[in-house]
């Protein structure tokens, strides 16, 4: 029998970051949403917090930074026996999920929990890990010339003596102006192509890093995306994460393993945000008179009930198909149609909930008097970043039928 209720330190943990998204981001969702671009100051306590939670081992509360299979206390000599861990992605895919209940873009602007701490737990060596374990890294793939297509950066990296050289321009980086270092994906040879394509930290400070401007977004604006410029950017020569070697035949498979880290962590961002929609939806409804059954059959129930029941399912889909993926990573399963499966499902509901709990609950819905119509335009973005849905749905496609990016495009 396969048991779905969660190891009691983990409980702990996600317990440790609703308290978060309910006492500190809910009241303070709506100022940081009017006011783009300005910094949520209150964060600067929850950064001393996350430190301080790191130095003692407990689990951290952002969540975003991700994990190894190996990094955890959980996977003791006992679990491995049983051959099941859950570990770093099962603790942050938790706390990602509730903390994004609280505000999403908050969550996203949590001080050392950038998405580009999960490449670094990703692919990075041991000492890569040592040096880079308590930095704040946002993650630069994507540039003008391209979005969903990761293989076509043109991002430049030369080796010159003891440092790398960085040009090009990167676009739509979260936390991009806030973090204290930048993954930074770049082509080490243009002529072979992809197998070329590596990631690099690069410090804020580094000689050639600027940020060009900040964005003006439909939804998560309490979180910063900045258009950044690398004009000779000169970094040490090993800030380059995990192996310098160029495998033409492994492609850039370790680059790509990212994915497969953060993927499950925006899955779960989407379900922290459609958990949300559902409750304030609930609440709605039964204030208007809208009684929910799950003792009677949907259509013989109140259209908006029979609706609600529909999105409650794809709900608790999209959660369960995060948690496998996460779960799968922890115990070093290849995860990659997992975490493209979680991605897909958990960003199309997300986007499907928050929209239908605006049109669902009419005139308040709609207005500001609530924050339903702040979660259809934060949900929107969760189903674009780190691979469109039409991107999970080609790499699904692909998995399932065993053709390769030539074969199906």
């Amino acid at each position: 029998m396969i048991n779905l209720e969660l190891p009691k330190k983990l409980r702990a943990s996600a317990n440790q970051a609703h308290q978060v998204a309910q006492e500190i981001f809910r009241p303070i969702s709506r100022k940081y949403d009017l006011a783009e671009h300005d910094y949520p100051v209150e964060l600067d306590t929850m950064a001393a917090m996350v430190e301080g939670l790191a130095d003692s081992g407990t689990q951290k509360i952002g969540g975003a930074a991700g994990g190894r299979a190996d990094d955890s206390e959980t996977n003791s000599h006992a679990t491995e026996l049983l051959g099941n861990s859950n570990g770093g992605n099962m603790s942050a895919l938790l706390n990602a999920l509730e903390t994004s209940w609280g505000d999403v873009g908050l969550m996203l602007s949590i001080p050392y929990q950038g998405l580009g701490n999960a490449a670094i737990a990703a692919v990075a060596t041991d000492e890569q890990l040592k040096r880079f374990g308590k930095v704040w890294a946002s993650m630069a793939i994507t540039e003008p010339s391209f979005g969903s297509d990761s293989a076509a950066v043109s991002t430049t990296a030369v080796l010159d003596g003891d440092e790398w050289v960085l040009n090009g321009e990167k676009i739509f980086v979260t936390a991009g102006q806030r973090s204290t270092h930048i993954v930074v994906w770049a082509t080490v040879d243009k002529s072979l192509g992809r197998a070329a394509i590596k990631s690099f930290v690069v410090p804020r400070d580094a000689p050639g890093l600027s940020v060009a401007r900040l964005e003006h977004k439909l939804g998560i604006k309490a979180s910063d995306t900045a258009v950044l410029l690398l004009q000779d950017c000169r970094i040490p020569k090993d800030n380059i994460l995990g192996s310098p070697e160029v495998n033409v035949e492994k492609g850039f498979a370790g680059v790509m393993q990212t994915f497969d880290n953060t993927r499950p962590l925006v899955a779960a961002m989407a379900v922290g945000v459609a958990r949300a929609a559902l409750e304030e939806l609930r609440i709605i409804l039964t204030d208007a008179g809208v009684e929910i059954s799950y003792d009677i059959p949907a259509n013989n129930q109140h259209a908006a009930a029979a609706e609600f029941l529909r999105m409650e399912a794809d709900y608790e889909a999209a959660y369960l198909l995060a948690l496998r993926a996460a779960w799968m990573a922890d115990n070093k399963k290849p995860n990659s149609l997992e975490a493209s499966m979680s991605k897909a499902k958990a960003g199309r509901t997300g986007t499907d909930v928050t929209l239908k709990a605006v049109e669902l609950a009419g005139a308040i819905g709609y207005s500001q008097r609530t924050l339903l119509e702040k979660w259809g335009r934060d949900s929107k973005i969760l189903d674009i970043f780190e691979g469109t849905q039409q991107i999970q749905q080609l790499i699904v496609a692909r998995r399932v039928l065993g053709k390769t990016s030539t074969e199906l495009k």
